[in-house]
């Protein structure tokens, strides 16, 4: 993920979208692979962000339903 986001924002990207990336990490990897389910996507925009801050303006969160 992280390599993945540091490419889109090389290349001039604005705004990062995560199930962007994870449609992307199904591309690259063979049919039927498990473990991307769109239900964690959030999950993992978060624990993008609390090891890249920085990248905190590209990537959007929505707000938390549960406390």
């Amino acid at each position: 993920m992280e390599q993945l986001v540091s490419q889109r924002l090389a290349s001039g990207a604005r705004r990062v979208g995560m199930k962007a990336l994870f449609e992307t990490l199904r591309w690259r990897h063979p049919y039927g692979m498990k473990g991307l389910s769109n239900n964690y996507t959030a999950f993992y925009a978060r624990q993008l962000l609390a090891a890249h801050p920085e990248w905190a303006p590209v990537i959007e969160l929505r707000r938390r339903r549960t406390p």
